[in-house]
């Protein structure tokens, strides 16, 4: 009484709903009847529906394990005998699935382990925070360690001696970059009317006696240290 066909795909992806079609070919038979789920073993069955022409049935089957699924021959009630059914089911897996550890072996793919950069990521946010912190205190204190500095240095080259031409010029340079410390990268060119007009009389002295100090001369002399070191604070 006719020859009922299955209509299959060539595998089944282990753990994935997949569908199959069990129709009868001879247009002049009966529809199927349906068939009984228990006999679709080993595919678990998710669902089974009519075929739209109501030749057959369209069954919604989910292999639970790797390996070779046989559906034996089915007696369908009135005579009609199905066929066998053989479908490889895969082993391997993709990673994520989950099915993925179940049916393990040597043929099978080892799973991508992705490393999670984005949240790793967020462990170096204290670092960040530390070396921010650090360069932030630095430039805080640079200025402060500039002016110290440049204040050791001009003490020690303070006062220079007349007629020695390069004590003179260690003493003018040490002199100018504690003035750019305090007074800005500006006073490195000031002259005593500069300073003079500026109230800083006594740098404007520290050049007249540096003028003539250079050509040997002793006067007008130089002012004290403390004086023009004094006349810088809050400056």
């Amino acid at each position: 009484m006719g020859a009922p066909v299955w209509k299959a795909p060539a595998e089944l992806p282990m753990g994935r709903l997949s569908v199959l079609e069990l129709r009868e070919e001879d247009p002049g038979a009966p529809p199927l009847p349906r068939p009984g789920e228990e006999r679709l073993r080993p595919l678990a069955v998710r669902g089974m529906d009519p075929l739209k022409d109501g030749r057959g049935w369209r069954i919604t089957v989910q292999p639970l394990g790797p390996g070779l699924a046989v559906i034996r021959p089915m007696d369908l009630g009135d005579g009609r005998l199905t066929p066998e059914l053989r479908i490889p089911v895969p082993r391997t897996v993709p990673f994520g699935d989950p099915w993925v550890a179940v049916g393990g072996g040597r043929e099978d793919i080892l799973p991508y382990v992705p490393f999670p950069w984005a949240w790793s990521s967020l462990l170096l946010l204290p670092l960040a925070a530390a070396v921010w912190a650090g360069w932030a205190h630095h430039r805080k204190g640079s200025a402060a360690r500039r002016l110290r500095q440049a204040r050791r240095a001009f003490t020690h080259a303070y006062p220079p001696p007349t007629g020695e031409r390069a004590r003179l010029d260690a003493a003018h340079a040490a002199g100018r970059a504690l003035l750019a410390a305090h007074l800005g990268e500006q006073a490195l060119g000031w002259g005593a009317e500069d300073f003079a007009a500026r109230r800083l009389e006594p740098w404007a002295a520290w050049v007249r006696a540096l003028d003539a100090a250079r050509f040997s001369g002793t006067q007008p002399a130089f002012p004290a240290l403390l004086t023009l070191l004094t006349s810088l604070e809050g400056r």
